[in-house]
């Protein structure tokens, strides 16, 4: 199969041929169709995530067909199209597993990290961590979903019933579930870099009520604020502009420091937290109603050979919504 591999963290991807892998007895073999573009993959070619498994496949934004499957698959049959995200793989056993927390399991293991992925024609999966796609997508337009989309859901539900909702740097996630939150009758006030005039007008499209640059301050407080950019300035920024008892939620994996800040912009009981990974119930939940808020992706498709293009072109903000490699497969 043709893959495209990171040797060593700051490298470009090298595009090699590679053996068709073979499942084990939970694992189902892809086909791969899309593979979506992540932030995510950055931070392990830039070092931000330490210890990845190398030589490596990135990728855990997969679409494919199963081709093959092990011993004990059930869930899958061949032929059919599933979805392979982030979270590839747990425990089972500790506290986090077993309290509705594998996210948080300290044995976790993660596709395209910790595991090959999907910038390639083939991919591996645990049959118990996938998830079977809406057909209202196509493959390229399912591919964010299993990340920007699950990641951005998890934020939102961290946001609580937030009426007056920032968010803050406007890419793939945030293109995603600022229609889930407009779906809900709330009101989107959405931040962009400074002068990114397309990246407002983008929002407003989406039903933002107001969009402005991430220096600016929005026409009235915020009860919660989602911070997607992987910027830290951005937290006391966004603890500024939400009310008392509101919520800022970290959604990114990684993010620069956090510069010091007066307490009393946290004061008032204003929560500051984080989210790490996803959980299985989080895909099954957002899975459900992304066709039902009508959400749509907007999405730019690249050739697997021209992942490092494509990964250019996230990096310099230079994309509208998502990118996605394609296979030619479908």
């Amino acid at each position: 199969m043709k893959a495209m591999i990171l040797n060593a963290q700051g490298d470009l991807l090298r595009l090699a041929d590679l053996p068709r892998p073979s499942p084990d007895a939970d694992q189902i073999l892809l086909e791969v169709r899309a593979c979506g573009v992540c932030r995510t993959d950055l931070h392990v070619i830039d070092g931000d995530l330490e210890k990845p498994r190398l030589p490596l496949i990135l990728g855990h934004e997969i679409v494919g067909m199963v081709v093959e499957k092990g011993a004990r698959v059930e869930r899958f049959a061949l032929g059919q199209r599933v979805g392979v995200p982030w979270l590839g793989r747990t425990c089972g056993h500790c506290h986090h597993c077993t309290s509705g927390a594998e996210n948080l399991c300290d044995a976790a293991e993660f596709t395209g990290y910790t595991l090959d992925g999907g910038y390639a024609e083939f991919a591996l999966a645990d049959q118990r961590y996938c998830f079977s796609l809406p057909d209202e997508y196509s493959d390229a337009e399912a591919a964010p979903l299993l990340c920007a989309g699950l990641i951005g859901y998890r934020s939102l539900v961290a946001a609580g019933d937030a009426q007056r909702l920032g968010i803050y740097g406007f890419g793939a996630a945030a293109h995603i579930i600022a229609q889930v939150a407009c779906w809900r009758k709330r009101q989107v006030f959405a931040f962009t870099k400074p002068g990114d005039t397309n990246g407002q007008d983008f929002a407003r499209q989406l039903g933002a009520a107001w969009a402005g640059g991430a220096d600016e301050a929005p026409p009235e407080k915020l009860d919660a604020a989602i911070i997607f950019a992987p910027v830290g300035d951005l937290v006391p920024q966004a603890l500024r502009h939400t009310r008392k008892g509101g919520t800022v939620v970290c959604a990114g994996i990684h993010m620069s420091d956090i510069p010091a800040f007066p307490y009393s912009i946290l004061w008032g009981e204003r929560c500051l937290r984080s989210i790490a990974n996803l959980t299985r119930r989080d895909g099954e939940e957002f899975f459900a109603i992304a066709p039902r808020a009508g959400v749509r992706t907007a999405v730019e498709t690249f050739p697997l050979s021209s992942a490092n293009e494509a990964l250019e072109r996230l990096r310099s903000g230079q994309l509208r919504g998502a990118a996605v490699l394609v296979t030619g497969k479908g």
